[in-house]
């Protein structure tokens, strides 16, 4: 029912799966407390969703697009961060509540955006590029202010200097150990001389592990690697997912191009399966179990009306103005396409969600106003993204066209 409705809304399953749990709670189908087993496969859940978002990514893409979107992710992140810190703190003035608040609104929805984009055939447009590009970007980033944030708000260390210091060591440590993997490790045709006189690291690659008996495990080997990061980063105080994320983004498709005797590509074949169990099994499980802890309440739903208002409107307005300029003068995007990039910038969907139960459920931070109140922002934003930019793209069209017709006579002169 949740893919149907999607696919008929051009919004995320996600918002589905979330309203399907909290539904059955309030009439008494689901408990409001899940049972250890059912907590313990919803955790199952975000590691394998946050390994399928990086695996997802084209990691030559994405380094070849950084140089012209950095300032778009950069400043496209700042903005709904801090704005979300601050009204947090205005509202609930506790430190670590706005903390949390600012790092669940910095990531966007790619999933999401990309459908809306593709469903009016601009999925391989420049402003797409750039959306997908920056989005990783803020991923990476929120995702490293998770591991370093999340243990100092929690009380698992200090918020003294070298505490802090400590925590971001851990984490340069750990991010700077997965690039190094990525770049020197996995894969087999490196350049530098003196890597190929190294044992082992110098003659086989990642291609050498996945083209194992025709590829035929090569499903059971990236999820062993989505593991054993995600377990590097617990021993890093880390949450597993930002672990299995990570494994996933420094796998690229050219380590699946061997011979296989199959039809399709490993790669193909892996991705499909991946994408399955990611999105399909056992990580909707997640979003329902997390959907169970909106329970309805007239009384909190009148409470967090101010909040919902304030939060919702000051992060649209700032995601929109801080993308776009960023876009057109740090990206060099023509003004049509960076109002896209902001609008394709507006939606939060799964790593939102993933911070939103690290902070409320595992770790008690965020209070029950404040949960309620990033729901029902994150839920206000994502319904917006389809429908600002099916308005937008009218104008973008029009635009472009006359951009291109101006560059067209600008080149061949006058008649």
């Amino acid at each position: 029912m949740a893919g149907v409705l999607a696919n008929k809304t051009r919004l995320t399953s996600v918002l589905y799966f979330l309203a399907f749990g909290a539904l059955m709670v309030n009439i008494g189908v689901l408990p409001r407390e899940s049972t250890p087993f059912i907590r313990g496969f919803a955790d199952l859940g975000i590691v394998l969703i946050m390994f399928a978002l990086g695996f997802e990514e084209n990691t030559r893409n994405f380094l070849r697009s950084i140089k012209r979107t950095w300032g778009i992710a950069f400043f496209g992140a700042v903005a709904p961060f801090f704005t979300a810190y601050f009204v947090a703190d205005y509202f609930w003035g506790e430190t670590n509540i706005s903390i949390m608040c600012g790092l669940t609104m910095t990531a966007t929805a790619v999933s999401l955006t990309m459908v809306s984009l593709k469903s009016l055939g601009l999925q391989t447009s420049n402003a797409a590029t750039g959306i997908m590009t920056s989005a990783v970007l803020d991923d990476i980033a929120a995702l490293a202010l998770v591991a370093i944030l999340v243990p100092i708000a929690t009380g698992q260390s200090d918020v003294g200097l070298m505490a802090v210091l400590l925590s971001v060591g851990k984490a340069l440590l750990f991010f700077g150990g997965i690039a190094v993997a990525g770049g020197w490790l996995l894969p087999h045709d490196i350049r530098a001389r003196w890597v190929s006189h190294v044992p082992l690291i110098g003659k086989y690659g990642a291609k050498n592990l996945l083209s194992v008996s025709g590829g035929e495990h090569s499903t059971l080997t990236v999820l062993l690697m989505a593991v054993i990061v995600g377990l590097l980063a617990h021993q890093f105080g880390f949450h597993p997912a930002v672990g299995a994320y990570m494994a996933g983004l420094i796998l690229r498709e050219e380590y699946f191009l061997f011979q296989t005797s199959h039809a399709h590509s490993a790669y193909t074949q892996t991705k499909v399966v991946v994408d399955n169990v990611a999105f399909s099994w056992i990580g909707p499980v997640f979003f329902v179990d997390l959907g169970t802890k909106i329970v309805f309440d007239a009384d909190m739903i009148i409470a967090i009306m101010p909040q919902t208002i304030a939060l919702t409107v000051g992060l649209f307005t700032a995601q929109i103005l801080s993308a776009s300029l960023a876009a057109r003068y740090t990206g060099r995007y023509e003004w049509p396409e960076s109002v896209m990039i902001g609008l394709g910038m507006l939606g939060r969907a799964e790593l939102a969600f993933v911070v939103m139960d690290i902070a409320y459920i595992q770790n008690d931070i965020l209070n029950d106003e404040a949960f309620y109140t990033l729901m029902a922002t994150a839920f206000f934003l994502n319904v917006a993204v389809p429908i600002t930019i099916t308005l937008w793209k009218p104008h973008y069209d029009r635009a472009l066209q006359q951009i291109s017709a101006a560059q067209h006579e600008q080149s061949t002169g006058p008649p």
